[in-house]
């Protein structure tokens, strides 16, 4: 599966930003799905995660109750709703999807497919 992340760009500390992550390739479903950053000089770290029905969700917990994972398996797309963000969520996005048969995982090593990243960047 190739994947294509976007939406990144410049806001405000407080401010909102929706980052879609289009795939191609009709086994979409059968991926978990998932997103990470990389801010500079930093490791890329989890985000948030997805399993293929979209019923189960997993958060880092410095996200937890401002950020929202979802999928629309018809439009083979995977969103990442963004509130109330702060200048530490500046980082470079990527999504990616894990074709294991396992349940939602947190780890990145697990995840098979990654796009290219999307620059976010949050000014105080």
């Amino acid at each position: 599966v190739q994947l294509q992340a976007s939406g990144g760009g410049l806001v405000q500390a407080g401010g909102y930003l929706r980052l879609p992550c289009a795939a191609s390739g009709r086994t979409f479903s059968n991926y978990v799905m998932g997103w990470f950053r990389q801010a500079p000089g930093k490791e890329r770290e989890f985000v948030a995660a997805l399993s293929r029905s979209g019923s189960s969700t997993r958060y880092a917990e410095s996200v937890k109750g401002r950020f929202t994972i979802s999928r629309d398996n018809a439009k083979i797309t995977v969103y990442l709703q963004m509130n109330n963000l702060k200048p530490e969520d500046t980082a470079v996005y990527y999504c990616a999807a894990d074709s294991g048969i396992g349940g939602v995982t947190t780890s990145l090593s697990l995840y098979d497919y990654w796009g290219q990243g999307t620059l976010v960047t949050v000014s105080s």
